[in-house]
């Protein structure tokens, strides 16, 4: 019986709770009580021993999950012959009825439906096994075969095994480290400078970890993607005029068409931008320019209430109030050229309405830059306010409010629930917007909640899908640095 991992982190808390008590008692102990004979305060004794023993501790827990899986699936997927992988299929697919599997025998065994010797019974019969799982009520894979019974056994084991030796080796670290702490706490001791480094060393983790995580989602993107196009031409990918996934015979029916996403997702964000645009900048424009101090106390923060209301909300009010209220101007009662509730207009009037505040707080805070010198000057050369602000105003905070527009676009092409709610799920190539249309994001969550093998191309699609999307919103966000920090004026 293995410990699950959340009790192991107790174990551990907790020894470092006792540890930081004995050693601030040792360290009191040694000099009698006197505290004016030791290096440093108590506290600091104690959470040495404490740091002693969780740090390292934590640190082996860390590394061992993530090298764990990586040994397990090496393991087992050197047990798979090469007679298992199908024409049109991968190792990578294998492996994954290999987890469902092991994950059936688990789910069997914790329930009490099967004992945990026949689950590990290397000469049971796959179909016994296969129809003790089905009246178990679990899922299990038509592909299932004796390779693949056998494979997933080992994985069990090999899980089994290593969660096993984790929970010794870790609750070992950790007593070693408060032997160790326990040891070093004498009234000479600098526990307040070991302490200060340890702090140190936990403030530069923590600061590493935007760009660690930054780099695990690049590689882990990159890696699926490189396995997608193992599995799917990549020519055919980029260039392709249609999208119609298969679920079917592990997606090899599949066509995958970026160009009809990409269109959507273009086309979407254009819409949305002609209404955030103008709206936000002109807001900003008033706001910094015209409004009063008590209008702007008031606005500006309604402007921004806009900023903090989630994107489900907006999706709704997409689908149920704006969708049909377009269809009641331009569809059959009206105009006659929208069939259906679900449309770019409608996805794209929202997420402006969405970006608006996005736009006007950026371009409000760039306008605000500009020194007040420059208005007065142009006033007392005969400006008037509105020829200030054309002439002198905008042309000195335009660098800033192209960067805040185009920060806007990046921000536009990565939204999802106003699409799926708003737009609909139909990938075309079309002028008309007020047709249904869909975005590289929204399939990117259909793909990932579908019911096809997640190592299937119709499921590792979604990878390509979101590289090529973080590659564009990479190059925009570069743009805006680029004009924001080239065309930047310093002012005094």
């Amino acid at each position: 019986m293995q410990m699950p991992l959340f009790w192991l982190v107790l174990i551990v808390l907790a020894l470092a709770a006792i540890s930081y008590t004995v050693g601030r008692s040792r360290a009191l102990a040694s000099v009698g009580g006197q505290r004016s004979k030791l290096h440093s305060l108590p506290s600091y004794y104690g959470t040495n021993v404490a740091m002693k023993a969780a740090v390292p501790a934590f640190i082996i827990l860390i590394i061992w999950l993530l090298a764990q899986p990586f040994y397990v699936n090496g393991v087992v997927s050197g047990m798979i012959p090469d007679s298992e992988i199908a024409e049109g299929s991968s190792r990578g697919l294998v492996l994954a009825e290999v987890h469902r599997a092991a994950s059936g025998l688990d789910n069997a065994v914790a329930q009490g439906d099967m004992d945990e010797e026949f689950a590990r019974n290397a000469r049971a019969d796959v179909a016994d096994v296969t129809q003790r799982l089905k009246d178990a009520g679990q899922i299990v894979t038509s592909q299932i075969t004796q390779p693949i019974l056998r494979a997933a056994q080992e994985y069990r084991v090999l899980n089994s095994t290593g969660n096993l030796f984790m929970t010794i080796v870790v609750l070992t670290i950790a007593v070693i480290g408060a032997l160790w702490g326990l040891k070093e706490t004498t009234p000479e001791f600098r526990a307040r400078n070991t302490v200060e480094q340890g702090v140190r060393a936990l403030l530069v983790g923590a600061a590493s970890i935007a760009i660690l995580t930054t780099i695990g989602i690049v590689l882990s993107l990159v890696f699926n993607t490189y396995e997608f196009f193992r599995l799917y031409p990549a020519l055919d990918f980029f260039t392709g005029t249609t999208w119609a996934p298969s679920f079917s015979e592990r997606g090899g029916a599949s066509e995958l068409g970026i160009l009809p996403l990409l269109w959507g997702t273009i086309y979407i964000s254009v819409v949305a931008l002609a209404v955030a645009v103008p709206i936000g900048l002109f807001a900003a424009v008033y706001l910094s320019e015209y409004a009063s101090p008590r209008v702007r106390s008031i606005a500006k923060p309604l402007l921004e209430i806009l900023a903090g209301i989630p994107t489900i909300v907006y999706g709704l009010f997409a689908l149920l109030t704006v969708g049909p209220l377009l269809l009641s101007v331009f569809g059959d009662e009206g105009v006659g050229i929208m069939k259906a509730g679900t449309a770019v207009m409608t996805a794209g009037l929202v997420m402006g309405i969405m970006l608006i505040p996005f736009v006007s707080s950026l371009s409000d805070d760039i306008i605000n830059a500009v020194p007040q010198a420059m208005r007065d000057g142009s006033y007392g050369l005969g400006a008037t306010k509105s020829e200030t602000v054309k002439q002198v105003i905008l042309p000195a905070a335009l660098p800033g409010i192209v960067g805040a527009i185009l920060l806007a676009a990046s921000r536009a092409i990565g939204e999802t629930m106003i699409v799926v709610l708003g737009a609909g799920a139909a990938a075309r190539l079309s002028l008309n917007p007020f047709e249904a249309m869909t975005t590289v994001t929204a399939k990117i969550v259909s793909q990932l909640t579908g019911d096809a093998d997640f190592a299937s191309p119709v499921a590792l699609v979604a990878f390509a899908l979101g590289m090529t999307l973080f590659i564009a919103t990479l190059c925009l966000n570069f743009v805006a640095l680029y004009i924001v920090r080239k065309y930047r004026e310093q002012y005094d």
